[in-house]
């Protein structure tokens, strides 16, 4: 099981002996034949809620770790990996995907009842994902665009966190998240230890890469001062500004970094788009974009953006015909000498000899 820290400060484990089941590890026998009581292997459930697959698809990706530890701990639901199922309780389950559905929310209220511990992984877990845009338009319009019988289409008007839900041991950020960063809190929680998690900023990283910040060199609109680092500074090695995929860092300063951008030319709605993509609905890339929404001139929060079904583009206009040129006999324009149209100069005139 999942070692606790008791009141004492001593850590706790449920043991028990070996042959009780297919999931505990072999008793230490010693040289006077006796025997230790084995530590069963955590059942661990990986479960997939709104969301692209990605965040698990970063574990499955952990070839070598996984090998490792195959051994620690007892994959007992991974539907991305396996039809094999065992039924819960479980000591660990890790999440992926937003809330976005009537039965998403009855769902990860079970899932939090037969879970010792709760780890939620990616953008979409963390902060409801790209797919939260939805948070900030009409989905009665979505839904009659989008289906042909949206009678029959079951959604919530918004794409949220699972920790609005219910409530969650740890939060692992990133869209996706990274491998070596889910290895961490696996092996932490074996370990019974408090994982090694990055909480500054992606500037921090760029600079302990001798990255050339572009904010400053190339004036991008980098959102890397108020990122969570994780990734490793990887988009701005490579001449691109930070997109905010890991989300605020502790304690960002979003109004001053938009009051930044702005002094460079940034627009209001660029600002809004800046601060509504993977991390939508955190709290501080969300605040900060709703400052900027009355000067972008979008309507508030909840007012419908999307009218109904979607009508097709009216065609374009076609382009006005050329003037034609000059004819004879309109007043103004040459003509042949004497001929209406021209002036009496021209029809007299001669050619000098």
């Amino acid at each position: 099981m999942v070692t606790h820290d008791d009141p004492s400060g001593a850590a706790t484990a449920t043991t028990t002996t070996a042959g009780a089941g297919p999931d505990v590890r072999p008793a230490d026998r010693h040289d006077d034949g006796s025997t230790t009581t084995a530590r069963a292997r955590p059942r661990v459930a990986v479960w997939k809620f709104a969301s692209c697959d990605g965040c698990q698809l970063s574990l499955v990706s952990a070839e070598d770790e996984l090998l490792t530890l195959a051994g620690e701990i007892d994959i007992a639901y991974f539907l991305e990996v396996t039809r094999a199922v065992s039924d819960g309780p479980y000591d660990v389950s890790i999440v992926e995907g937003s809330i976005t559905t009537p039965g998403d929310e009855e769902r990860i209220r079970h899932v939090r009842e037969i879970s010792d511990v709760l780890v939620t992984i990616g953008a979409c877990a963390t902060a409801g994902g790209i797919q939260a845009l939805r948070n900030h338009a009409d989905m009665d319009g979505f839904r009659q665009t989008v289906y042909a019988g949206p009678t029959y289409v079951q959604t919530l008007a918004t794409s949220t966190a699972i920790a609005e839900h219910v409530d969650v041991d740890l939060e692992l950020r990133g869209c996706p998240v990274e491998t070596d960063q889910l290895v961490e809190v696996i092996s932490a929680l074996l370990a019974g230890r408090k994982p090694v998690l990055p909480t500054h900023s992606v500037c921090i990283d760029c600079k302990l890469r001798d990255t050339v910040c572009i904010a400053v060199a190339d004036g991008a609109a980098c959102l890397g001062p108020v990122t969570m680092a994780g990734c490793g500074a990887r988009c701005p090695q490579f001449g691109r500004p930070c997109y905010g995929c890991f989300g605020p860092m502790e304690g960002p300063n979003t109004s001053a970094l938009a009051d930044h951008l702005t002094a460079a030319g940034a627009t209001a709605p660029e600002l809004v788009r800046l601060f509504r993509t993977f991390n939508t609905d955190a709290p501080a890339f969300d605040r900060e974009a709703r400052r900027h929404l009355p000067l972008a001139g979008q309507p508030p929060v909840g007012a419908a953006v999307v009218a109904g079904p979607m009508e097709p583009p009216e065609p374009p206009e076609p382009p006005e015909p050329p003037e034609p040129p000059g004819t004879p006999g309109t007043p103004g324009t040459p003509g042949p000498a004497g001929s209406a149209g021209t002036s009496g100069t021209e029809a007299t005139r001669q050619e000098p000899t």
